[in-house]
């Protein structure tokens, strides 16, 4: 099949890399996109090798549930052991000897074909388009702080980032709460949370310090955590979205002194951000940025590096 792989040095186009193994369902990948995980793999990050990507759509093309077979769906990117007390408990996520789609040793969806576990499908209607369908894994990670959290319609928000998963994540908390500020450095990505009712800025004011019952840190980068810390109330909570490759010299003694909740936030239950496409509560269409094909990933990747780029997609 065709695919692009990661040697841990460099991605490399291949016409026959071999077809997926696994005695699982197998599905053709219709797109698939790239996210900021993605681009922190070819950093270094989780030291993987192997095809990378994880949000995708696709329809199943062998599969021991005949009633899948021609289905379109999309999958939950963990696959644990399904043996031990995580996976008993539905906690597959966690399962020290999981796999995970494009991340960890599991060839992801950078490719003409994938394979998952039938449990980690999820049929997509026919009221999501294929762009759509791939904001499902990430619009479920942003739905998990719901999971995490019990959000209070009167909290003061604030949310640090204007990427794609940061935007995601102000369209489901303002389900919620009304009062979000969005503190970003792009004006041009910011701009469109202001129909929203959304407040923007681009750097912080010290007025703006200590004033925010929940911070959800979303920029992918060591300084968002700086940032995060200065703008949450004392015994606040701050919700960490990103996945970097390191966070270096961070200063964790405000955490202490203030009494910050801090919650790691990752992966989220696929059914949740299906219906909120499938009805419209959630919109994305804002945030599709262009296509290119799986031979051309390497202009693909540089356009989705570019700083006011936001989703850009593979198509096999």
């Amino acid at each position: 099949m065709k695919a692009t792989f990661f040697d841990g040095k460099q991605m490399i186009f291949d016409n026959n890399y071999p077809d997926p193994k696994f005695n699982e369902t197998l599905v053709q990948v219709n797109l698939a996109g790239i996210c900021g995980t993605d681009l922190e793999i070819l950093n270094g990050y989780m030291k993987y090798t192997g095809i990378l990507g994880h949000e995708f759509v696709g329809t199943v093309v062998k599969s021991n549930n005949p009633d899948l077979i021609g289905k379109r769906v999309v999958g939950e990117i963990n696959a644990g052991c399904t043996k031990c007390d995580f996976c008993i408990r539905g906690m597959e996520r966690h399962c020290p000897s999981r796999t995970v789609l494009g991340i960890l040793k599991r060839d992801g969806a950078f490719a003409e074909f994938l394979s998952l576990p039938e449990k980690n499908l999820h049929i997509i209607p026919d009221s999501i388009s294929d762009e759509q369908a791939v904001f499902v894994e990430p619009l479920a990670a942003a739905f998990e702080i719901n999971e995490q959290i019990s959000l209070k319609p009167e909290w003061n928000v604030a949310v640090v980032g204007d990427g794609r998963l940061a935007q995601l994540i102000i369209q489901v908390i303002k389900l919620t709460c009304s009062n979000i500020t969005c503190f970003g450095k792009h004006q041009n990505k910011l701009e469109g949370l202001i129909q929203s009712g959304i407040k923007i800025k681009i750097g912080i004011e010290s007025t703006d310090e200590q004033l925010f019952d929940l911070v959800v840190e979303a920029t992918g980068s060591n300084s968002g955590f700086t940032d995060t810390m200065k703008l949450v109330k004392p015994r606040g909570t701050v919700v960490l979205k990103s996945t970097i490759t390191s966070r270096e010299n961070l200063d964790l003694t405000s955490t202490i002194i203030n009494e910050i909740t801090l919650i790691g936030s990752r992966c989220g239950l696929f059914k949740p951000a299906i219906d909120a496409l499938a009805t419209g509560v959630i919109s994305v269409n804002s945030m599709i940025d262009s296509t290119f094909s799986l031979d051309k990933f390497e202009d693909a990747i540089i356009h989705a590096k570019k700083p006011n780029t936001l989703k850009v997609f593979l198509k096999p």
